[in-house]
């Protein structure tokens, strides 16, 4: 189904918090849905897939043991997300040559948006490969090669982030609504509801009805 952007990145940023995240992680990850899903990418889709295989696993498991070498978790599948924004902030490597690595990314989709403002950082485009599949992307456009099941596989054995230094295809544009499925739409609702505080007696009295009153 068609959504805006706004009601989009406002229901994976709830989704996010829902499924254990931080607050700023579960913000970075709303914008990250948006970005992709303006492009048309199944960020929804992705993000539902996540925290669903992520729900009740501490996230000190799933991020970056240390950002030497290929990046990986302690125990188990990196987040997309954590490691999507320990990318951006080390930027400054990409512009200087040095390509990052990651092993087993889980929905690895999601580390496409933190390369797209990495590259906004350094003024130049940034490539994310894996599974023979290349996005490249300059902050705002993005040039898909080989596209694939490979945009929503669940886990990337070996992922790469490098800054693009040969020119590319035409970059497509964001548009202004995104695509999100029926089910991954009801599974990130889902997880957004575990934010809301349940409903109480004086809850319910404050709120919209006549409660105890009736004034007709």
């Amino acid at each position: 189904m068609s959504y805006s952007l706004n009601e989009i990145e406002a229901v994976a940023k709830r989704a996010a918090r829902g499924g254990g995240l931080s607050w700023g992680i579960s913000e970075e990850a709303g914008k990250a849905v948006r970005w992709l899903t303006s492009h048309g990418l199944p960020a929804g889709e992705a993000l539902a897939g996540l925290l669903t295989q992520n729900d009740a696993i501490t996230t000190d498991k799933t991020a970056p043991c240390a950002l030497d070498g290929d990046w990986h978790a302690s125990d188990g599948a990196l987040c997309p997300l954590g490691s999507g924004a320990a990318l951006n902030d080390c930027a400054e490597r990409l512009a200087a040559g040095t390509g990052i690595a990651m092993r087993d990314v889980s929905y690895p989709l999601l580390v496409v948006p933190f390369a797209a403002w990495a590259a906004l950082h350094i003024a130049a485009q940034v490539a994310v490969s894996w599974g023979g599949l290349r996005v490249v992307t300059d902050g705002n456009g993005l040039f898909i090669s080989n596209p694939d099941d490979a945009l929503l596989v669940t886990k990337a054995p070996q992922l790469s982030c490098a800054q693009v230094t040969t020119a590319t295809g035409a970059l497509s544009q964001p548009q202004s609504r995104g695509e999100v499925s029926p089910s991954a739409w009801a599974a990130l609702n889902n997880f957004a509801q575990r934010t809301y505080a349940p409903a109480t007696e004086a809850s319910r009295r404050l709120g919209a009805g006549a409660g105890a009153s009736d004034n007709d």
